[in-house]
């Protein structure tokens, strides 16, 4: 054991070991080895290590703020975050218990929190493919809102297993009342852009139906998200999202052939279309999109990607690879971190960061439609720094590269995204 391994178990060693106490459906016993467990330890250790190897091997970290903190959640569970020896609701931040703890671990990818109270008692606040579960007095009992089944990959036999299980969880704590948000104190309302790289998450772990309801209910070709404008791109991405659910017989497939012309325009290759996405013209990155959409639903497909130069272009790394005019390209890597991520995936490059904290490891910073005073319930620094911690398609795209890099399979539960045989 090294050092900090000492420093850790030291750090929990504080009180009674916990006692095996007869089981019950909502209060299994504990083991008698006691909640702090070598194994969880040393989780952190690789964690960490993980971290460091791969801040070198890719784009380095960004600075966010030094405040430890921890969600619990995913899926569709109640929402609650830690900080402080505090469990709260989220995103209200009303105070569920609390604890007076003289020593803290957070261990983000065994998504657990270890505390060692001055009054010498161990807690454990964990959560597992069942449910969110507090630990302590020998009991262990489930936070209210939170049981109910999702798929939590190990990713064992891949390089940097760690950080792609906190990355998963990253994407996942942000489905928020069965919709799939950037970050759920900063948007309520789901974006298509950004749900449509969660969903090539979810199905590329088994958990799609965790948004399936939201899918089928989709009426509106549009999420009339920045500043109300009817973007180019959704058209494709919503026919991906329906594709994820259910079949070309959906009521939003058909408002969306009726929209495809209005954006229509003629080049050398053919047909494709152009319009606004983020405030500017995008033609082949929303034909790509488009495209395929298209395919995904088994619907025929007559445009052709233009030949002209795109910054979005490379930010669609699903296909059409070699359909791209290289010229200036969308590779913010400070505040808006997902649009480097992805052009490094479509380049075959590593040069992106991530954050330099154990958690969250993903940000958006300064968005133009964000609602940054709800996050201040985390710690005020975030509303006065206008950033978003963590945000689902920057942890979708280092989730999704990593996968891609790796090719194996995730586990016997898991499907890859169509037209992605390489995951």
């Amino acid at each position: 054991m090294n050092f900090k391994q000492v420093v850790l178990t030291m750090a929990l060693a504080v009180g009674s070991p916990y006692l095996a106490k007869a089981a019950s459906p909502e209060q299994p016993s504990i083991p008698a080895s006691g909640i702090a467990t070598s194994a969880e330890l040393q989780a952190l250790e690789h964690y960490r290590a993980d971290l460091d190897t791969f801040r070198k091997d890719y784009g380095g970290s960004r600075d966010l703020p030094n405040i430890p903190f921890f969600q619990f959640g995913m899926g569709s569970r109640a929402k609650h975050f830690f900080k402080d020896g505090a469990l709260c609701e989220a995103p209200g931040g009303k105070v569920l218990r609390r604890w007076d703890a003289t020593n803290t671990i957070i261990v983000p990818p065994a998504y657990t929190v270890f505390m060692a109270t001055r009054d010498g008692r161990q807690v454990r606040i964990v959560e597992d493919e069942q449910g969110v579960w507090i630990e302590e007095d020998g009991k262990r009992q489930a936070l209210e809102g939170t049981r109910s089944s999702l798929h939590l990959p190990k990713f064992e036999a891949r390089p940097f297993s760690s950080i792609l299980r906190v990355l998963h969880h990253e994407v996942l704590i942000n489905i928020f009342e069965g919709r799939p948000v950037p970050n759920f104190y900063v948007y309520r309302k789901p974006w298509y852009r950004d749900g449509a790289m969660m969903a090539l998450c979810l199905k590329a772990t088994g958990n799609l139906d965790l948004i399936r309801g939201w899918i089928l209910g989709l009426s509106e070709p549009y999420d009339h998200n920045n500043a109300g404008e009817s973007e180019a791109d959704n058209l494709g991405q919503s026919l991906f999202l329906i594709s994820c659910a259910t079949n070309q017989a959906h009521p939003l497939v058909s408002k969306v052939l009726l929209e495809m012309p209005k954006f229509e325009a003629s080049g050398p290759e053919g047909v494709y279309i152009r319009g606004r996405s983020d405030f500017a013209e995008h033609p082949a990155y929303q034909t790509k999109w488009l495209k395929y959409g298209l395919r995904a639903l088994g619907l025929e497909d007559r445009y052709s990607i233009p030949s002209i130069p795109d910054s979005y272009s490379s930010l669609f790394w699903m296909d059409y690879r070699d359909r791209h005019v290289a010229g200036t390209e969308a590779i913010d890597r400070n505040l808006y971190p997902y649009l480097g991520w992805a052009t490094d995936h479509f380049q075959g490059k590593r040069l992106s960061p991530i954050s330099n904290r154990d958690y969250p490891l993903t940000w958006e910073i300064q968005a133009s439609q964000a609602n940054y005073s709800g996050v201040s319930v985390i710690d005020p620094v975030f509303t006065k720094q206008k950033t978003a911690a963590p945000h689902t398609w920057h942890a979708a795209e280092v989730f999704l590269y990593l996968l891609e890099s790796s090719p194996r399979a995730v586990d016997s539960k898991t499907t890859p995204p169509p037209n992605h045989p390489s995951l």
